[in-house]
Formats: C-alpha cells, structure tokens, sequence
C-alpha cells in the first residue's frame, strides 16, 4: 500500500528525541525519507535513523546548530545532495529558560531567540531558495507551543519567539502560496517527552497542571506527529496560515494559580 508520502524528503530539527522523534518516525512510516538533525547527542540521533530505517524509509544524519546560518544551509544542501530532494521542512528544535523579565540576560534572550525564531526564519529561508529554484512546491511545518498565544510567567523569552514564530508562518503563508508552499504551525501544550522529565516527577505541580486540561491527561509525541503528518501530505494540501493548537483544551481553560 502507497503511503501518503511516497518520494517525498523531509528535514526535521532537533528530531533526536521527543517530539521530533516521534515526527521523523511517522513521516517515514508515511513513506518519507528523512534527515535528521542534532547537535550533541549522536546517539540519539542515531535511535531516531534506527526507527526510520525500521519504518522503510532512508535516514541521513547532520549536525547542525540552527541558531548558526550556515549550519542551516548545509541543513538543508545535505537533504539535496544525500536524497535528492527536499519537500518538508519541520523546524521542531526549541529551548526555553526560566527567569523573572527583570533578570533574563542577554545571553538567554539571544540563546532562545537564536534556536526558536532565527533558526525557523534561516532554515526555511534556506528551504524557498532550494524549491524556488527548483520549481518545486513544498511544506513548512513549525511546532510552535500553546504560548505562541497564552502567558507563560517567568518565561518572556521563550513566548516572544513562539509569537514571533505565529506571525512569521501567517505571513510566509501569504507571501509563498503563490509558489505552492503551505506553511502552518503546530501549538502543543503539555505533551509527554524528556523536556517534562522534571514536570512528571513532581506530582502536586502536575495534578495542578492536568486540572486546567479539559481531556485530563498529557498528550503524547505520536499525537503531534498524526497533525504533522496530515499537513505534509496531500490531506492538508488547502490548509496554510493556520495554527493547530495540540493541547487537551489547556488553552481554553488555563488560568494562572
């Protein structure tokens, strides 16, 4: 049976774990070969490459920091030169830093911003040029977060770059629909990946956090990875410009204790 991405090359930050795992791996069960991004955890990007070659795709391993503009070029030249092609781009690779706005220093402002807005805005920049000059249409994906809309006290940092990552995809979405590039983000809230370890392990801050979830419960990486899916693929082939929120009701329902 044809999967829903059969012939298609997707690129995918920070995808060595979590989410973007969790992302690698489905797009390659959809038929997708991918390049997988890392920093300082060869092996387990090499654990991602192991569930793409089990779910029948190819796999390339790059490091790359995409907070350095070169490394986002040679992001995406690797995806050319390796599998031949490059249709889906997934900027998932994110930080966050907890300080009071008063204390936030430059270096966590410039850490945060550096990953979460200037490597999403370089690497899809890098992304067009390719497709443009190839005529080729294709996919932005951005996981974005919940607080690309809703406060997150003591993390400025982090919510000013999903804000700016929400308006960079709604105007991407207009300014590259002509050329048949979608664009679109994914918001989850509370999803069950290693970047929670701390959050699970302290069991009056997480009741206290599944009582402002309507469904009750966390959500799970493969969740995130179904939505991506669908907007990779031909299913999601109208929708650009949106935002979907991944997040058991949490943003129609937070409130600060």
């Amino acid at each position: 049976m044809a999967g829903r991405l059969d012939g298609k090359v997707a690129v995918i930050t920070g995808s060595g774990s979590g989410i973007g795992q969790a992302i690698a791996e489905r797009l390659a069960q959809e038929g997708a070969d991918c390049v997988v991004d890392y920093i300082v955890e060869p092996e387990e990007a090499q654990d991602t490459v192991a569930k793409i070659t089990a779910a029948g795709g190819k796999a390339v391993m790059v490091k790359a920091d995409v907070s350095v503009l070169t490394d986002c070029t040679n992001l995406i030249e690797q995806a050319w030169t390796q599998l031949g092609s490059c249709d889906i781009l997934v900027n998932n690779a994110g930080i966050e830093r907890s300080a009071d706005f008063v204390d936030v220093t430059e270096a966590d402002f410039d850490a945060v911003l550096g990953v979460n807005f200037k490597g999403a805005f370089f690497l899809t920049q890098a992304f067009v040029r390719k497709l443009s000059a190839a005529k080729k249409p294709g996919r932005v994906i951005n996981i974005s977060s919940v607080h690309e809309d809703m406060v997150f006290p003591h993390f400025s940092t982090y919510c000013a770059s999903k804000g700016a990552m929400r308006m960079l995809m709604r105007d991407l979405a207009v300014e590259l629909g002509p050329q048949g590039i979608t664009v679109n983000n994914i918001a989850p809230g509370a999803i069950n990946t290693p970047i929670n370890k701390s959050l699970l392990a302290d069991k009056p801050k997480l009741d206290a956090l599944l009582k402002n979830i309507p469904l009750g419960r966390l959500g799970e990486p493969g969740e995130v990875a179904g939505v991506a899916a669908f907007l990779a693929s031909d299913d999601g082939a109208y929708v650009t410009g949106s935002t979907y929120f991944l997040d058991g009701g949490l943003i129609r329902n937070y409130h600060e204790q």
